[in-house]
């Protein structure tokens, strides 16, 4: 579990002013010199993650020595037992720390009630009061791809622990993403940066635009979803579905704003990370969704866990098999909950299909309504079905337990009452789904009108808008359980 803690969080008054310091030191202090710049991220990164708790930077320090160490070795052997040997102590080191945090309690738990199930019971003395460390999911995936890249010999270990302490803890990725790869970040690290007034601005439009789907759209959203599924029981089906349509845009709001934050927030220091959301509810299918939602994650399962175990290289069999071990391992990653497993489970069944049937790599490259304002009925069909089963499945997400999960979905189509329709939260969903749909070809395009007053004047308005919002509340961001 986690405490309930004071995070340095992106839309928090704190965070306000931690950044322009760090930013004008960073540009005006510390820009003659490459490693002062490196030192000056690496301290602010764990003045960031400290902030939350300080006890765990040495766990964050320790993982990064680790891999830094395993990283040099690996370049002074060629003999392959002695770098697989590397390669495991490092994937043993960082699965272990991960899964003591993150797992313990539950494997225990877990353990303990099949016993029961069978007739042995006992009792529970083996689980303890472990806190949760923000973000431990994320860095510790970014260091094993490091070791990883590195035995492959994809990637040369860097000499430089300054700047690979960086690279584990750069602060606007920390605790929730983009889960970047050291072949991207570290050689931006390493090289000297530039201030670019056009990345400058592109990084503010998109700090901007994640503010706005996080504290307007993802907080206004939160009480009604917590206030439906709370009440589920005695909720008809217009309701719940309401619920669960809100929950979907919820967590796509709110860690997509992340994302786009942590983005614009590097931009701004001279780095570009890799895009982690590319409008996922525009999706014709469930492949095509799952290259647009959580980039960084999926693309790493892809990379470092269903290439390894064979890919589609040997037949359909184990193709499934390995399609099926990516998706429950995906959802086990979020959280140490059997609802997670069942959601991964969920999309592995969802997918199959498209895998079945050659359709998984129809829309590599293309977006909806490509040459056209409307999609056309079919692609409209195909959005909406996606989108239908994939917030069905988020209820599963949403839920603490598979048995209220499976309730929610039964009274969804089984509870025919009237709804009490909120118009606040269908604004909402209308004006996110409107500016979307226009910049559907680029996620990180503006479509802003040329005349300068005009689009100073969009800029005036959401940033009255979040400012309105701002003080009112400091809602965590969903991603940081996990």
């Amino acid at each position: 579990m986690r405490t309930k803690s004071n995070l340095l969080l992106f839309n928090s008054i704190a965070f306000l002013l931690f950044l322009p310091t760090v930013f004008l030191l960073y540009w005006f202090v510390f820009d003659k010199k490459l490693k002062q710049q490196n030192f000056l991220i690496l301290v602010s990164s764990y003045v960031f993650y400290g902030w939350w708790d300080y006890r765990f930077l040495m766990l964050i320090a320790i993982s990064t020595l680790v891999d830094y160490l395993i990283g040099l070795q690996l370049s002074k052997f060629n003999e392959l037992l002695k770098r697989k040997a590397l390669l495991w102590i490092s994937m043993l080191f960082n699965l272990g720390v991960l899964g003591f945090f993150k797992y313990y309690n539950f494997f225990i738990e877990s353990w303990l009630e099949a016993l029961h199930a069978v007739g042995y019971a006992t009792e529970n003395n083996w689980t303890v009061h472990i806190i949760l460390p923000i973000g431990i999911s994320f860095y510790t995936f970014q260091t094993m791809s490091y070791t990883i890249d590195v035995y492959k010999k994809n990637l040369e270990p860097t000499k430089d622990l300054i700047a690979f302490a960086s690279f584990v803890s750069f602060f606007p990725q920390l605790v929730a993403g983009p889960i970047e790869r050291a072949t991207n970040l570290l050689p931006q690290i390493i090289n000297k940066r530039k201030f670019s007034y056009e990345q400058g601005v592109q990084g503010l439009r998109l700090i901007l635009w994640g503010l706005f789907k996080k504290v307007v759209i993802a907080d206004s959203l939160a009480p009604m979803v917590n206030e439906i599924f709370g009440n589920y029981q005695h909720l008809g089906s217009a309701s719940l579905w309401m619920g669960a349509i809100y929950f979907a845009f919820q967590i796509y709001c709110d860690f997509s704003g992340y994302s786009d934050i942590a983005i614009g927030t590097s931009k701004l220091f001279g780095f570009e990370l890799m895009s982690n959301f590319k409008f996922p509810y525009f999706s014709r299918n469930i492949a095509e969704f799952w290259r647009r939602w959580h980039i960084s994650l999926s693309t790493w399962f892809r990379d470092y866990l269903y290439i390894p175990l064979g890919g589609s290289k040997f037949g359909k069999w184990v193709s499934l098999r390995n399609i099926f071990i990516i998706f429950i391992v995906s959802g086990f990653w979020h959280g140490a909950n059997w609802t997670f497993i069942v959601w991964g489970g969920i999309h592995a069944l969802l997918y199959i299909p498209s895998f079945i049937f050659n359709s998984n790599r129809k829309y590599l490259s293309s977006v909806v309504a490509e040459n056209s304002w409307f999609p056309s009925i079919k692609e409209l069909f195909q959005m909406t079905s996606t989108f239908i089963f994939v917030t069905m499945a988020w209820v599963f997400f949403r839920s603490d337990t598979i048995a209220i999960a499976y309730e929610y979905v039964l009274g969804m189509f089984t509870r025919y009452s009237d709804a009490k329709v909120n118009l606040n939260g269908i604004i909402y969903l209308v004006v996110l789904l409107l500016s979307e749909w226009f910049l559907r070809k680029n996620e990180r395009s503006f479509i802003l009108p040329k005349n300068l007053y005009f689009r100073y004047s969009i800029y005036v308005v959401l940033i009255i808008v979040v400012y309105s919002k701002f003080f009112n509340t400091e809602n965590e961001f969903i991603y940081f359980q996990f």
